[in-house]
């Protein structure tokens, strides 16, 4: 029969294609995954669904989502455990041309029910603990009509249950500007944004992983960020699902993807830089071989020259290691090879010109534009900057968001009309070399904007991340716009003490004095460790050092003396507690106070301990949870309360 199949149309759904692939090849596996429980010890067991089995489930999954009035055009949020159950679901809503909305819990409570808010969700589908949120938060679900509950343990079970006596009906047929699903920005930069995801951008986002990255041999992949594997199914390849903990893929076991990877034969994987890094030091640490592995893709944040050459010191020789550059709005817009890179741009970054993240994706167009803050509604001739000039980097081609869902004032500020085509600014500051090539400098909202001109936080960091020494820095600034003082925090490398410091300091300002770029920087912090977005764990969260490192530097956060007279009093409370065997218990009055003391010094005070946490992170102060802890309950709120004012004259 496949011999006789036509090429699906140029914009057919990933769930037709899936389809296309269940009548050629049946009984090819489609996704191994976990199987019950990790066991305390072993390898883990995996169990395996082949290509007409996995869209059987699509298909009943569907059914059954039908019968619950999630059809064509349903936003549905989706609060699922990531792995093969979202596989189906995410296929499952696309067969119906429902809409699913992909919120990253990473993001913050808060931040997460805000966006569930905004969409104005129709339907929810979700764990129990998440409908347990529902119930807390109802303002965020109003609009939600249809609710489908996932039992631990048996999954899409009942909503299959549902759909196995209703029609078995063909994917919708979409169009190529339908919404496939909508996607949340991290947010990491400002409010998270919701990104509307047409079929087509889904479809050109497909191409280019194709054309950019693999080959017609490679027919299976190893998948740690959730979605990717939806690309891959429709492609025809095997996904694995390793026994990981996808939302916090920094604490991914390397021996289990290794032991996942030697098992199954993967060819490719997808993954954060945060997943690599780990699991290239266990490959050289235990001398494991990964044979099978041709192809690594990278996303989330750029693939240092350091992990290149780590991954290549691990890896086949003929394996490719590409380190793609992107953003929910346009995926991928750039990709480079790990030769490529390490041969013509590794130096790059301790010569202050930024980091190569390579030439344009398949389908897209790149260019650099003036750097601005405020909307630019038309495309003009004047707008791009000349060839080695910094400026805001913008895209354009069938893999970039067309707009915002709902959301003008999003559009207005990221949008530029150009007769028939749209060119998407990515907020990203960078320059284009003579060969094409395209170098990122950082975020436009996180430059540091100094008297004497604008420094970008990449390209000046990556001057002094040569040190050996210093595991990464981070640039941030304070005070009014062009007036703003540059510090650099920097984290050192696991087992440096403090006592290296007053050297590594001295060391780092000679490297700065060095280069024109980064001579005017004149403050160094040490950092224990950066705050970084859950999502990647990669991307710095700057805004947060910034408050920091103005406290160190003057104080802002310091309590005030009306802030310590106002501490004494939970001390007085924990001073009365001992004197329990001196009280006349049968002084009502005393007896209840002692009562009252204790209440609100030891339960109260624990009460607060997840909110006194919370800030501490806010603050990237650095400090131990345990410290936090015993702090919170030491003095309560007047401890931790009155630090999370906003920073005076501190960038947004």
């Amino acid at each position: 029969m496949s011999g006789t199949m036509t090429e699906p149309p140029r914009n057919a759904s990933l769930a037709e294609l899936l389809a296309r692939h269940a009548i050629r090849t049946p009984d090819k596996p489609a996704v191994i995954h976990p199987a019950g429980r990790q066991g305390s010890s072993g390898p883990p067991a995996y169990t395996s669904v082949g290509y007409g089995d996995f869209a059987a489930r699509v298909t009943a999954c569907a059914a059954g989502l039908r019968t619950r009035g999630i059809d064509r055009g349903t936003r549905t949020a989706l609060l699922v455990t990531p792995g093969a159950d979202l596989l189906v679901l995410v296929l499952a809503l696309m067969h119906t041309g429902a809409v699913p909305v992909v919120v990253d819990p990473g993001m913050g409570l808060g931040r997460m029910l805000d966006c569930i808010r905004r969409v104005r969700v129709q339907a929810f589908i979700g764990v129990p603990s998440a409908h347990m949120l529902r119930r807390l938060r109802p303002r965020a679900f109003a609009g939600v009509k249809s609710v489908i509950t996932l039992p631990r343990g048996s999954g899409l079970k009942q909503l299959s249950a549902l759909g196995a006596d209703q029609p078995q009906l063909p994917p919708q047929a979409s169009g190529p500007d339908d919404i496939a699903l909508i996607g949340y920005t991290t947010g990491s930069t400002g409010p998270a944004k919701p990104v509307e995801i047409t079929v087509g951008m889904l479809r050109g986002m497909a191409h280019g992983v194709e054309a950019g990255h693999f080959t017609a041999d490679m027919t299976s992949t190893l998948v740690t960020m959730p979605l990717m594997g939806v690309f891959d199914l429709a492609a025809g390849r095997t996904v694995v699902v390793p026994r990981m903990d996808m939302g916090r893929v920094g604490a991914a076991d390397p021996v289990l993807l290794t032991d996942a990877i030697q098992r199954f034969g993967v060819d490719a994987m997808f993954a954060s830089p945060a997943l690599l890094g780990p699991l290239s030091e266990h490959l050289g640490e235990s001398g494991a071989r990964v044979p099978s592995l041709r192809l690594i893709v990278s996303g989330g944040a750029p693939v240092s020259p350091g992990l290149m050459r780590a991954l290549r010191a691990v890896l086949p020789d003929d394996a490719n290691v590409f380190s793609t550059y992107g953003s929910t709005e346009a995926l991928p817009m750039a990709l480079v090879e790990s030769r490529e890179a390490l041969a013509g741009c590794a130096d790059g970054p301790a010569a202050a010109l930024g980091v190569c993240v390579g030439w344009p994706a398949p389908g897209t167009t790149v260019r650099t534009i003036e750097v601005s803050d405020g909307p630019v509604p038309l495309w003009t001739p004047e707008l791009p900057v000349a060839e080695g000039e910094i400026g805001e980097i913008v895209v354009s081609g069938r893999t970039v968001s067309p707009r915002y869902f709902r959301s003008p004032g999003a559009d207005a500020e990221h949008k530029i009309q150009d007769d028939g085509r749209r060119w998407h600014r990515t907020g990203d500051v960078g320059w284009i070399d003579g060969e094409g090539r395209i170098w990122f400098c950082g975020r436009k909202s996180h430059r540091v904007r100094t008297a004497n001109g604008d420094l970008h936080t990449v390209r000046c960091e990556g001057v002094f991340n040569a040190h050996p020494q210093v595991k990464r820095t981070a640039l941030v600034g304070f005070g009014p716009h062009g007036e703003q003082r540059p510090v650099l925090c920097v984290e050192l490398e696991p087992g440096t003490g403090p006592g290296h410091w007053p050297r590594i300091e001295r060391e780092l300002r000679a490297l700065g004095a060095d280069n024109p770029v980064t001579k005017a920087i004149e403050d160094f912090l040490p950092h224990p460790a950066f705050p970084v977005d859950i999502r990647h764990n990669a991307k710095i969260r700057r805004e947060l050092l910034a408050g920091w490192a103005e406290d160190r530097l003057t104080g802002s956060r310091r309590p005030t003396a009306a802030d310590r007279a106002l501490r004494t009093v939970p001390l007085l409370g924990w001073a009365y507690l001992p004197t329990w065997p001196l009280l006349p218990w049968d002084h009502v009055a005393l007896t209840a106070l002692w009562w009252i003391d204790a209440f609100l010094s030891v339960v109260v005070h624990a009460l607060q301990i997840p909110s006194a946490l919370r800030r501490e992170q806010e603050l990237a102060t650095g400090r131990r949870p345990w410290a936090t802890a015993a702090l919170t309950m030491l003095f309560g709120a007047t401890w931790w309360r009155r630090r999370g004012g906003r920073r005076k004259g501190a960038a947004a």
